[in-house]
């Protein structure tokens, strides 16, 4: 015959902690996000209002694994936006190669962090594919 077995209340909700370990850790994330150099905060800004473009259903952003080129390449064109910036701030003034590329390596980490919380940071899922 059907027997129908009846779940203790404690595994009705598998994870339930889950959800607020992740809540925990995007908290400790901000918090020492806040502590970043100023150069790497003003980076970090313009990387979020770029992404705050990119943020929507079915952008690359969220997909499950992201193209390593249009990655690369959004993160070129944040570069340009910042040697635009900085031309405007500082006309006649040169930055050398050497700190442009470690700039490009920065800008990197910083805007694939920035992509991290964004993918993990919703409150519908532990993931927004």
């Amino acid at each position: 015959m059907y027997n129908q077995k009846v779940l203790p209340f404690y595994m009705t909700y598998p994870l339930p902690l889950y959800y607020q370990e992740e809540d925990t850790v995007t908290r400790d994330l901000e918090y020492l996000q806040q502590m970043y150099p100023a150069e790497a905060k003003k980076y970090q800004k313009i990387i979020a209002g770029i992404l705050d473009k990119l943020d929507y259903e079915g952008s690359m952003i969220y997909d499950e694994y992201p193209d390593k080129w249009q990655m690369y390449r959004l993160s070129q064109s944040v570069m340009e936006h910042i040697k635009r910036q900085n031309e405007r701030e500082n006309p006649g003034v040169e930055i050398p190669k050497e700190k442009w590329e470690w700039m490009s390596d920065m800008v990197q980490i910083i805007l694939f962090y920035e992509i991290y919380k964004r993918r993990h940071g919703n409150r519908n899922g532990i993931l927004k594919f």
